[in-house]
């Protein structure tokens, strides 16, 4: 197909137009003979090659083009959200704390109290974070092991229309996509064994077991990531399976980070001894990093970025994490004034 605009794509027909005429033989070369080897085209520059992008017109390969607020989000989705729960509560919960003992006067106390604080949260949210992907993960191994005996029990006219439901939805025609249903359910692997009962398994396991006959070999092409199961798992449920790395990498990162999180509103504490001058310091203190934190957020998160997105994200976090500590000094003012 012709381009339109040559000066705004790279395909093969818009960059052979524009090549120079040896650049030219090459590619007409490529297309007659698919096996033949560009020996003298690797003396010539990246510019004569077909398979490269048209970097004659701006510059700059058109699939290194970048819009405005492209950004490259080089964390995984996962590692941000288990950094931001981290972060949020370890930037609210001890800010909460020192503001409700600064009031007793004396650093040493709010330094005591709130490294308590900070350890108990962090192990805490640590073990949440853990038991949370433990959850995810047993709950996708459930939906993996009831959807294929579902699958497996099922009619081909059933599994075709189930696929239908998902691809029909973003355009794909009915034909096209019963050969997909046809062709997932070549891939399928077979239905897992019934589980036995809890007293047979138990049974099984202490009675005596005979000698294993020798196993044959077994064919490879069955996956758990191809076939119908997978396909609707994935696309019809949206979820996918959850590596067991993840459970301890979600425990580490929460719990590290609401350590790091919780241990700046301490800082002032430690050289200043008096509590109430130490306290005005943590404010801003803790306000400064509470702004850089939603910066970041907003960035690493893929939201609405520019001068605007960005103010947004900081000053959303400081009014957050300044409504839970002011909430905490004024209940505990409220109390010692009742006293």
């Amino acid at each position: 197909m012709p381009c339109q605009n040559p000066q705004d794509c790279c395909g093969g027909s818009c960059l052979q137009s524009k090549l120079p005429k040896r650049s030219q033989e090459v590619v007409s070369r490529v297309e007659n003979d698919p096996v033949w080897t560009t020996t003298q085209d690797e003396e010539s520059d990246d510019s004569q090659d077909p398979n490269k992008c048209d970097k004659h017109a701006r510059g700059v390969c058109c699939r290194e083009l970048k819009g405005d607020d492209e950004r490259d989000l080089w964390i995984s989705p996962d590692t941000v959200s288990d950094l931001v729960i981290g972060l949020s509560d370890g930037l609210a919960v001890p800010p909460a704390l020192v503001a409700a003992l600064a009031g007793l006067g004396d650093s040493k106390i709010v330094i005591l109290g709130a490294l308590s604080e900070v350890l108990a949260g962090s192990i805490s949210m640590g073990l949440g974070g853990y038991l949370s992907a433990e959850a995810e993960m047993n709950h996708f191994k459930y939906l993996r092991r009831v959807t294929r005996q579902r699958v497996a029990r099922s009619c081909a006219g059933e599994m075709e229309r189930e696929v239908y439901d998902v691809l029909g939805s973003v355009g794909v025609s009915e034909d096209l996509s019963n050969s997909v249903a046809m062709h997932l359910s070549k891939l399928e692997p077979p239905p897992p064994p019934k589980q036995p009962s809890f007293f047979k398994s138990m049974a099984t396991k202490f009675a005596r077991k005979p000698s294993p006959l020798p196993t044959t070999h077994t064919d490879l092409r069955w996956s758990d990531e191809q076939g119908l199961t997978a396909f609707l798992l994935k696309y019809g449920e949206g979820v996918e399976e959850v590596p067991t790395s993840k459970l301890i990498k979600s425990a580490i990162t929460v719990g590290m980070g609401y350590a790091v999180g919780g241990m700046w509103p301490l800082l002032p504490f430690f050289f200043i001894p008096e509590a109430h001058e130490a306290f005005k310091v943590s404010i801003v203190v803790t306000s400064i990093i509470l702004f850089l934190f939603g910066i970041g957020k907003t960035h690493f998160t893929g939201a609405t970025g520019g001068f605007g997105g960005y103010l947004y994200g900081g000053v959303s976090m400081v009014a957050v994490g300044g409504l839970a500590a002011g909430s905490a000094y004024g209940l505990v003012k409220w109390f010692d004034s009742r006293s």
